[in-house]
């Protein structure tokens, strides 16, 4: 999809990626070297709670500021840059109409997106794909993959960034660049449910065969294990942090403190996520399973959560690997898979271009 993507002076400048959300700054830049893909810089910045809340820009000065700095810090020297969306302002949709002449497409997709978002045309950016894998074709039918986002939002995000002095070549979708970063660049045979924890929501995106066909998110986070492992032991929230870093949701087998804290918020996230398969499946009809669930956000690299979730749900459940689809030849990531998945926003947006 190319709504969001402007066209530069430059055909091929160097691109880098930025990662934004309500509570830090993520930026990285991944350059072709010798026929190898290699990180020429990245890097991480917290922002001050309030600075930006539900993705919306209230402190601008400070957030300016720390997207300077992670600059800075990942000795970034491109001014060209493609930005992360979130994934609770835009909407995705699959839509079936009848087959028709390509100059009235537009037309049908404008109404049913009117029909199908909480928001009018006029206040949204869209764009569409044809879908013309078997699964998607009906008879007489055809399926269009649309997406729509928040003008406000993506105005705001475009005049941020151009008072940073940055130009901006695109948008993309959260959900989007994780797949481009998970996903093996060929055609994926499979269902695949991507769960990102991240430390405010956590989002779902359902993938068939490579084509994103359904995302969601609820209100349970790392944050909130934190927030209760904070509340049950009695100590502040950084201590609560260095707790859940340290022995992660605690011990299944002996049932100790720590899992007997976070076990309710641990099962809340098993019927949210088989809720949400059941509705896929049952709802959409698009496969008739989900194969595999991959992990990623910070949450995901909390010591035992994969194979709870894997026992829990009785299905393939794996932590992500964002290098997936970067070529380091022998060489090392700078990341390990561990640490490399709160990144995987910023790396699908890096290797988009590359």
């Amino acid at each position: 999809m190319s709504f969001l993507t402007k066209k530069i002076i430059d055909s091929n400048p160097a691109i880098f990626g930025m990662d934004i959300s309500d509570f830090s700054i993520k930026v990285m830049q991944i350059e072709k070297k010798h026929g190898r893909d290699y990180v020429k810089g990245y890097a991480s910045i917290e922002l001050p709670q309030g600075c930006i809340e539900n993705r919306t820009i209230i402190k601008k000065d400070i957030v300016i500021k720390a997207i300077k700095k992670a600059i800075k810090a990942a000795n970034i020297k491109t001014i060209y840059v493609i930005c992360s969306l979130p994934e609770t302002k835009a909407f995705l949709r699959i839509v079936t109409l009848p087959e028709m002449k390509s100059k009235e497409v537009g037309e049908a997709i404008k109404w049913e997106l009117e029909m199908n978002i909480p928001m009018t045309i006029d206040q949204v950016y869209y764009d569409w794909q044809f879908l013309n894998e078997p699964m998607f074709k009906k008879k007489r039918k055809m399926s269009v993959l649309t997406l729509a986002i928040s003008k406000t939002i993506v105005d705001s995000w475009l005049n941020l960034l151009t008072e940073v002095g940055l130009e901006v070549c695109g948008f993309d979708m959260e959900s989007i660049s994780q797949l481009r970063s998970l996903l093996p660049e060929s055609v994926d045979e499979g269902t695949t449910m991507i769960v990102d924890i991240g430390d405010k929501l956590t989002s779902f995106l359902i993938a068939v065969r490579g084509i994103p066909v359904f995302t969601s998110s609820i209100p349970l986070s790392s944050g909130v294990m934190i927030n209760v492992v904070s509340n049950g032991m009695g100590v502040s929230r950084k201590e609560a942090e260095k707790v859940i870093m340290m022995h992660g949701i605690g011990s299944v087998i002996k049932n100790d403190h720590i899992f007997e804290m976070l076990k309710s918020v641990l099962e809340n996230f098993i019927i949210e996520i088989e809720r949400t398969i059941e509705f896929f499946v049952g709802g959409l009809g698009y496969a008739q399973n989900v194969d595999r669930i991959i992990l990623c956000g910070g949450g995901a690299k909390t010591k035992g959560i994969v194979p709870y979730f894997s026992r829990r749900l009785q299905r393939e459940v794996v932590l992500g690997d964002p290098w997936k689809n970067v070529d380091f030849g022998d060489s090392i990531p700078p990341l390990t898979r561990e640490n490399s998945v709160q990144y995987t926003t910023v790396i699908g947006l890096a290797i988009k271009n590359k």
